[in-house]
């Protein structure tokens, strides 16, 4: 694949890297051990982030042979736009603390590879600036307080920015618990100290490769989207403030469903009842999240009641959200009913390793792995996966699905 040869090229140390996990252990040694702990971990015991990528290994395969796959694709229908594989990159903050121009990089490569990518709420980068890299094909994830107005300066600013997806997140009521962060020396507002300073030393490529050069050519981070206009800079004391969603309701998803004319996701959807609640709402997309583990510790991984959500949804698209790090994970998750994946912390992790060409390289890995596995399935795209693909499956999708170009 042309992509996949560019980076190597361009970074012939990539070729170490052959699956996505590959990335994680490299940005561990890579990363300040504060920077690498906030990105991997979850919140308290770490049980639901754990959950979400145990839930991958009790699903087997049951796969047909003899059929004609030479012409397979991947290309997968979402929200009326074509992508070139049935997954994108899910929303990370901070972004580009961890890899240098973080949000344009990741947003550049999606675009070339054909497949979207979803710029964070608490990003450091302006949403304007992600849209003109990706070409206006990024979505922008927002966090919101139950306030009207908020809700309708936001999106006009993303309407104005020329995106056309804004996802809302519905699962940070409060702020979520992570004491590992606390233990790890990371903090919100980022706080100076001499154990940062130290890590920052003993992790030079970071040091000067993404925070000397940040600082140098962008400026203090700023917490450029967390309302209509520039944010507080991450060293602030107001970083705090400015998040707080509990007073957030159905009755302003309706609000946002009237001022917002682009297409509208709702994402960290896990009941069944509430999904179906967004569904009457007129959202055009759930993404059925668990936030990658790190807000409610004990929530149900997404995968098991992934069957359940598309029971009560019908034909409305679903995006499945956590723990994907093979293309099996991607096939399983198709299999119960989503229509398309998020996948986040991997795409980060190469961003911050390799830049563009790491990035490239990553979705290259997975776009294979996809690839590969649908031949060894018997499916020719995407819409093909369906509960038949899995060992014992007892779910039947309430309606066809209808994933293909």
């Amino acid at each position: 694949m042309q992509p996949l040869d560019a980076a190597l090229r361009f970074k012939p140390s990539l070729r170490r890297l052959l699956s996505l996990n590959d990335f994680d252990a490299a940005a561990r040694r890579h990363l300040p051990h504060p920077l690498y702990a906030y990105v991997s971990g979850g919140v308290e015991d770490n049980l639901s982030r754990e959950e979400n990528l145990n839930a991958f290994q009790t699903l087997e395969f049951a796969p047909r042979v003899l059929r004609d796959v030479s012409r397979r694709t991947m290309a997968t229908n979402l929200l009326g736009t074509c992508y070139q594989a049935p997954f994108g990159i899910g929303p990370m903050g901070i972004s580009a603390l961890v890899a240098y121009d973080g949000d344009n990089v990741m947003a550049r490569a999606a675009t070339a590879a054909g497949v979207p990518m979803v710029l964070s709420g608490a990003s450091l980068t302006p949403l304007e600036e992600v849209a003109a890299s990706s070409e206006g094909q990024a979505w922008f994830q927002a966090y919101l307080p139950g306030d009207e107005a908020q809700i309708r300066s936001m999106s006009a600013r993303v309407h104005n920015a020329g995106l056309g997806t804004l996802v809302l997140t519905v699962d940070t009521a409060a702020r979520a618990n992570r004491e590992n962060n606390i233990r790890a020396g990371f903090s919100t507002p980022l706080r100076p100290s001499l154990r940062l300073a130290w890590e920052g030393l003993t992790h030079p490529s970071w040091l000067t490769g993404t925070l000397g050069k940040t600082l140098l050519q962008r400026g203090m981070p700023h917490f450029e989207n967390a309302g209509s206009g520039r944010g507080v800079p991450i060293i602030s004391n107001e970083a705090v403030r400015q998040f707080n969603r509990d007073s957030l309701d159905w009755n302003h998803v309706a609000v946002m469903r009237e001022c917002w004319r682009g297409r509208l996701v709702l994402k960290g959807v896990l009941h069944p009842e509430d999904a179906a609640t967004a569904a009457k709402l007129g959202v055009d997309a759930i993404v059925v999240s668990n936030h990658g583990g790190r807000q409610l510790d004990g929530a149900v991984a997404p995968l098991k009641v992934l069957s359940s959500i598309r029971a009560a949804t019908g034909s409305l698209p679903l995006i499945y959200d956590g723990g994907i790090r093979r293309g099996s994970d991607v096939l399983k998750a198709l299999a119960l009913g989503a229509d398309f994946v998020l996948v986040a912390r991997p795409f980060l992790y190469a961003a911050a390793v390799a830049g563009h060409a790491g990035v490239t390289h990553a979705i290259s890995l997975l776009k294979e792995e996809v690839k590969r596995n649908m031949a060894s399935l018997g499916l020719t795209s995407p819409g093909d996966a369906g509960p038949h693909i899995l060992h014992n499956a007892d779910f039947r999708p309430p309606s066809p699905l209808h994933r293909s170009c």
